[in-house]
Formats: C-alpha cells, structure tokens, sequence
C-alpha cells in the first residue's frame, strides 16, 4: 500500500508537469491513465499495482 500512496504523488506531479508545459503526447496520456487508475483503486488497479510492484522489484534487482 506504501508503494501506492507514493506512486500516486509521483503520478500526480508528472501529470501537473506534463499538462503545464503542455506537453500532450502518448506519455501524457499513459501518466494520466496511470493516475487515474491508482488514484480511484478500481478493479483494475490490483493487476496494475501488481506490475508496478513487479518492475520495481525487478529494477532494484540491476
């Protein structure tokens, strides 16, 4: 859940930067889709929470 909490703010700053520089490409749109996500915890946020966690693993791994 910690990671969560974090990735949220995380998420919440790139998009407030993607969007002020106005900077609306493919990477803005997964950011905000990734946001959305995390932040209403829908159905579809466990599998979502899942990967992350499994890339951040992986990452920590290098």
């Amino acid at each position: 859940m910690a990671v969560t909490v974090s990735l949220v703010v995380l998420f919440g700053i790139a998009l407030f930067f993607l969007l002020r520089s106005k900077e609306l490409g493919y990477g803005a749109a997964l950011t905000a889709a990734a946001f959305g996500f995390f932040l209403a915890s829908t159905g579809a946020a466990h599998p979502i929470n899942e990967l992350t966690e499994s890339l951040i693993e992986a990452a920590t791994n290098l």
